[in-house]
């Protein structure tokens, strides 16, 4: 037993006119390719903590040192 059902395969090979062999293979490779991509851009989403163009703040290490840094500058401005 398979991924996809029957009625899957045939509505696959219907939908991307496939007729011979290398037509399969070019669709499976383009198929698995975004699978993939997918799955990439999922793990790295995972890994930061925010999505791709995702707008709200976010905390990195390199914004967090500015921060902190503009924090320094303040109070050692303000002591003088």
């Amino acid at each position: 037993m398979g991924l996809w059902t029957k009625e899957q395969l045939r509505a696959f090979i219907k939908e991307n006119k496939l007729v011979t062999a290398q037509d399969a293979q070019n669709a499976l490779k383009e198929l698995f390719a975004e699978t993939i991509q997918e799955m990439l851009e999922t793990e790295l989403d995972t890994h930061l903590g925010y999505e791709k163009h995702e707008v709200k703040a976010k905390v990195t290490p390199i914004a967090g040192m500015a921060r902190a840094k503009r924090r320094w500058s303040a109070n050692t401005e303000s002591r003088k």
